[in-house]
């Protein structure tokens, strides 16, 4: 049997009371992935798997499919796929530092400077080779801090290294220039301020894995599923040892290859494990403010690529936003994924991504089931509609002064397939009466 028909609950939503107005026809999906996504797909009643030149409802398509396909693309009214076109306007590292500078500067013009502070949670970054000289001035006023380098379009921590001296990016700068020299394109690096102080738990350092599901760019419409995890670095956190990527760099693809790493454990803790620490550590009010910090954040980097991303209705995106919390409690925003992986990494790590993903297609509705008002759809609460949704229970946060009641529940209980079957059960009661 395979594992995922051994996880109960997740059958929820995929044929619980049929609505007014649904057909019977199955509905045609493709997909470029072998993992969690393929298994969700196939495992969801009323859908079947088409050839890649079979006409589809459904694409869980790849970034290079779609950037040599989309131009040519004529998508029906029922057709919906994964990515918007230059969703990399926010999922390269430089674009998306690129974009927050923007969004920052804009805020400080029209709203001033302390306003702007709401977008003081990315770190200082430069682009490399293009902003080179600039970084070189920042770095000779800070002398002595680490700066860390990156590649502006790789994942798995591929290509990262952390620096305290000028001559340690030596070599990387003559296989820079060369490549000029050669008449190729320099690879683009972003350089960031290393923060050296991270919240640690255990001594260790962790990053957080928050999913986000974006059905809408314009006007925008936010999704933020329940359940995520920390991951956590394998070694002891040290600011000495700048080249160990098991202290620094908290990629599964970085630590999975330590020789002490539990793969079934995978180094990482649920949210809401996480939650519950920093409550027992900290107490309700600050845990609140850290959540409201990483719901601010993820509003604002959308914001700030809102008019740059081009809107397409047929179009959704799975984002994987990583986040990482410093030890004065302050939240910072690391990278956002357009692909996030969804291979897991144990039986604990897919059933996560296989609930997510299933309410993913719960919240897209194919099969014409919701009625649109929908604030919570299994695992995924409706964060921002065109404006923040307000909740009618929830975590108090803080906005100024003013409480607020935010339609935010990451990290708090997910009871995802009692509420999908209580929800299915309720619409499928309202269809009869109107019949």
């Amino acid at each position: 049997m395979s594992e995922k028909k051994k996880i109960p609950g997740y059958m929820l939503g995929r044929g619980i009371g049929r609505c007014k107005g649904i057909g019977e026809h199955q509905i045609r999906f493709r997909c470029a992935l072998q993992n969690t996504v393929l298994d969700v797909l196939q495992a969801r009643s009323g859908w079947h798997e088409v050839l890649s030149d079979g006409e589809w409802d459904f694409f869980w398509c790849d970034r290079e499919w779609l950037k040599d396909n989309y131009s040519g693309l004529y998508l029906h009214e029922n057709q919906k796929m994964l990515h918007f076109r230059n969703h990399y306007e926010l999922t390269r590292k430089n674009l998306m530092v690129k974009n927050l500078k923007r969004l920052k500067r804009l805020i400080e013009k029209e709203q001033g400077k302390e306003e702007s502070q709401c977008c003081d949670f990315f770190p200082t970054t430069y682009e490399l080779p293009s902003e080179y000289h600039i970084f070189v001035e920042e770095f000779k006023k800070n002398p002595g801090i680490i700066w860390i380098m990156k590649p502006a379009a790789k994942s798995q921590g591929k290509g990262i290294f952390l620096f305290r001296k000028l001559k340690d990016i030596t070599d990387w700068k003559k296989v820079e220039y060369q490549n000029e020299a050669n008449k190729e394109m320099p690879e683009t690096y972003v350089v960031q301020r290393y923060i050296s102080n991270p919240y640690l738990i255990g001594g260790k350092k962790f990053d957080v894995r928050v999913y986000v599901l974006v059905t809408l760019i314009s006007p925008l419409k936010v999704w933020i599923y329940r359940s995520g995890f920390a991951r956590f670095s394998n070694t002891r956190y040290s600011v000495d040892a700048i080249t160990d990527s098991y202290i620094h760099l908290t990629n599964v693809a970085i630590q999975k290859t330590a020789p002490d790493y539990d793969p079934e454990k995978g180094c990482k803790w649920s949210i809401q494990q996480l939650r519950q620490y920093l409550y027992s550590k900290h107490g309700l009010s600050v845990v609140s403010d850290i959540f409201c910090q990483i719901d601010c954040a993820i509003i604002k980097s959308l914001q700030s690529v809102q008019k740059i991303i081009i809107n397409d209705k047929h179009c959704f995106e799975t984002f994987g936003y990583d986040i990482l919390l410093d030890d004065q409690l302050k939240v910072w925003l690391i990278e956002i994924n357009a692909c996030p992986s969804f291979t897991a990494s144990g039986k604990e790590d897919y059933d996560l991504k296989f609930g997510m993903l299933t309410d993913v297609l719960n919240v897209l509705d194919l099969e014409n089931r919701l009625t649109g008002k929908e604030k919570r759809i299994g695992g995924f609460d409706l964060l921002w509609d065109d404006g923040p949704v307000l909740a009618n229970e929830g975590n108090m946060l803080t906005n100024g002064n003013s409480p607020a009641l935010m339609n935010s529940f990451l990290g708090c209980k997910n009871d995802r397939t009692k509420h999908l079957r209580q929800m299915y059960q309720s619409l499928a009661a309202s269809a009869k009466t109107e019949n």
